[in-house]
């Protein structure tokens, strides 16, 4: 079973950058698709990025070219770089893994705002 912790978030002001982390506590999150997806305040849970096992990446439109998907796999983590952030990025971000069984973490929150 894997278990996964993501870090990373917070305020920051309209075209920051933050990068999240989604690190696995048990498990080797490698071998894994590994997901990004956000929920903000009254709004369905959204998809923004995938990374596959060999590296392959996969972005929604609404992130494509600001953000950036990657893994270390020494670290067992996968990251998000969110650069030009926008107050319309402001939600909760999860990550996910696997497929069937598929693993959360608890999320972390990002606040745009000035």
């Amino acid at each position: 079973q894997v278990q996964l912790v993501e870090s990373g978030g917070g305020l920051v002001q309209p075209g920051g950058s933050l990068r999240l982390s989604c690190a696995a506590s048990r498990g080797t999150l490698s071998i894994y698709i590994t997901r990004w997806y956000r929920q903000a305040p009254g709004k369905q849970r959204e998809w923004v990025a995938t990374i596959g096992s060999g590296g392959m990446t996969n972005y929604a439109d609404s992130v494509k070219g600001r953000f950036t998907i990657s893994r270390d796999n020494a670290k067992n983590t996968v990251y998000l770089q969110m650069n030009s952030l926008r107050p319309e990025d402001t939600a909760a971000y999860y990550c996910n893994a696997g497929l069937s069984p598929l693993y959360w973490g608890q999320g972390t929150q990002v606040t745009v705002s000035s």
